[in-house]
């Protein structure tokens, strides 16, 4: 399950890859749109800037808006950055490695071949799911 503030830091990032190019949001507008308490957004939004995924303008036209393009940002890049390891088991993780201390032997552990599978799955999903496609997915369904 991701956390609320993975889970708001999407949101947040869905909307700016909503506006037109050469526009901004403000922190105030993320959060009314998308329902998100301004104190929270703005740590997560300077997670993000710091990740170098959105960046801030000063000024009139000042706001956030995206550093990099919707193709270019995955669901399973925010997820690692927010929540940290994707994986289900520490043994399966790809950033944060460590062996179950209760296996004896992982090549024949029944629980990490089945949750390999989901883990193997699910990266497939997040890291190969944009912004861009998230938006275009949305219109669809619409």
């Amino acid at each position: 399950m991701i956390s609320q503030k993975a889970k708001y830091a999407l949101r947040a990032l869905v909307a700016l890859t909503k506006i037109p190019a050469g526009e901004s949001l403000m922190i105030s507008e993320i959060s009314r749109g998308q329902s998100i308490p301004k104190k929270f957004l703005e740590q997560i939004l300077l997670e993000l800037k710091r990740a170098g995924i959105v960046m801030s303008r000063r000024g009139r036209l000042g706001g956030y808006v995206l550093l990099r393009a919707p193709e270019q940002v995955t669901f399973g890049e925010v997820l690692r950055l927010i929540d940290g390891p994707i994986a289900p088991l520490p043994c399966l993780s790809k950033i944060a490695y460590r062996r179950c201390v209760d296996c004896a032997e992982e090549s024949s552990c029944e629980i990490r071949h089945v949750f390999a599978r989901v883990t193997i799955a699910t990266r497939e999903v997040l890291d190969r799911t944009t912004l861009a496609d998230a938006v275009v997915a949305n219109d669809v369904l619409v």
